[in-house]
């Protein structure tokens, strides 16, 4: 490969080398290394057996991210060759050389993702076993090997999509502490001289383009895609930059220790809008999300709902909260992303209680009426559980299609309270096809 790779000292541990690390971590950390002095690498460990860092190591951790999709109404394509990945370790091969990343005292951050269910606590792992499973097991390895060290200990920045991801990953890595009898001081050293903050990350990332071609600056079997919108909101200490400059790369990252208002705005208005529109696109025949947006009818809709319905029930400025919806429908428009209305279909009650109801419970409360545009949305879900297009468990779907709006809106194991007095609220859009505010 005729690539002239900068050489730089290893400061991040990197748990996983799938498209999305690649497409947003390894990416800011380009960014950092290109607009500060930050001068770092991340050494990628493969989090599974069967991984592809061998496909990585190939072209020497070299690879472009293409991010691509609306600005300022315009579409836009960015090339950025990344060379921020030194190389890689398999501790299922080598687990010498992965433990040996303990003795590193430059290497200070610890990002991850190994999916949602990869923050686990696997009873079988023991501290005697090299191939542990699961990747706490392993990080509570790697941090006995600091502690006898006498190192300072690591920021934790995970990036799995659970709720209090950071914290949920210091209490597992204790329960290992426990399980394999690592003693009081490295519990104690554990929590006072390592910092796992709960984060949230935002971008979506669409991975290898198949069927595409680029003009690229060499031959990449490890290309990846992404959009152009990105955000990272970091729960912790501000004396984190001190250690890797977020505050100064210009990106959208967010270092907070109000982490859950952010999280609320994302739910309520990014996955809101999602599960509102949903079932009355699916119902109009619109197929896409970029269809949605075309469509004259069901775009002013769900411009109405987070406008004017969720937007007045949060907390954040109203100015930011407006500019971050703006965003969001920017990137529902993203030309370059093909996001199946069908998809995202998938167990919309439960995702309609998590990401709708709450906004609609909170406009009742705090303007004694209710959001119309919203009761909308739940009219069109109870009759799309009507159809035989829905994509949930095989009881929700049967009582769904024949109980009666009273009946479903009564349920408390599927809401989690009774809500029968937004009945009348809901009925009177039962069978309407369209919405005028």
């Amino acid at each position: 490969m005729n690539y002239n790779k900068v050489q730089r000292t290893e400061k991040v541990i990197q748990f996983g080398e799938g498209n999305f690390l690649r497409g947003f971590v390894d990416w800011i950390l380009q960014t950092l290394n290109e607009k500060t002095d930050f001068n770092g690498s991340a050494v990628v460990v493969q989090p599974i057996e069967n991984g592809m860092c061998d496909m990585l190591s190939a072209q020497d951790c070299v690879y472009n991210l293409v991010m691509r999709g609306l600005k300022d109404g315009e579409a836009v394509q960015q090339l950025k060759t990344i060379d921020s990945i030194s190389r890689t370790v398999n501790p299922y091969r080598d687990f010498d050389a992965f433990l040996e990343l303990a003795h590193n005292a430059d290497a200070r951050v610890i990002v991850s993702n190994t999916t949602e269910s990869g923050i686990e606590y696997v009873e079988a792992d023991e501290m005697s076993m090299q191939a542990k499973v699961s990747f706490p097991a392993k990080a509570t390895h790697l941090l006995y090997e600091r502690f006898k060290l006498g190192y300072k200990g690591f920021i934790f920045l995970p990036c799995e999509l659970i709720d209090k991801n950071g914290e949920a990953l210091k209490s597992v890595i204790l329960q290992y502490a426990d399980k394999w009898n690592l003693g009081n001081e490295f519990k104690k050293w554990v929590n006072s001289e390592n910092i796992f903050c709960n984060t949230l990350v935002d971008r979506i990332v669409t991975g290898y383009p198949k069927n595409e071609n680029f003009d690229l600056p060499f031959d990449d079997k490890m290309i990846d895609t992404c959009e152009l919108f990105h955000l990272w909101v970091i729960e912790g200490p501000d004396s984190i930059v001190d250690v890797i400059p977020f505050d100064k790369s210009g990106l959208n990252i967010i270092l907070t220790n109000e982490l859950e208002k952010y999280r609320t705005r994302k739910v309520r208005i990014l996955n809101g809008a999602h599960t509102s529109m949903i079932p009355y696109a699916l119902l109009s025949g619109v197929e896409t999300v970029g269809d949605c947006m075309k469509n004259e009818v069901v775009s002013s809709y769900i411009r109405h709902c987070v406008y004017n319905e969720i937007i007045p029930t949060l907390d954040l400025p109203s100015d930011e909260l407006k500019s971050y919806a703006d965003d969001v429908f920017e990137r529902f428009n993203n030309p370059f992303i093909r996001h199946e209305c069908a998809s995202i279909a998938l167990n919309s009650v439960s995702k309609f209680k998590v990401r709708v109801l709450p906004s609609i419970l909170e406009f009742e409360k705090r303007y004694t009426k209710l959001p119309e545009g919203l009761m909308f949305s739940f009219a069109k879900l109870i009759e799309f559980y009507k159809t035989d297009m829905t994509n949930d468990a095989a009881d929700v779907c049967e009582f769904m299609k024949k109980s009666s709006v009273e009946e479903i809106l009564s349920n408390e194991n599927l809401w989690g309270e009774n809500l029968s007095h937004l009945t009348k609220g809901v009925e009177k859009y039962i069978g309407k096809e369209t919405y005028s505010a």
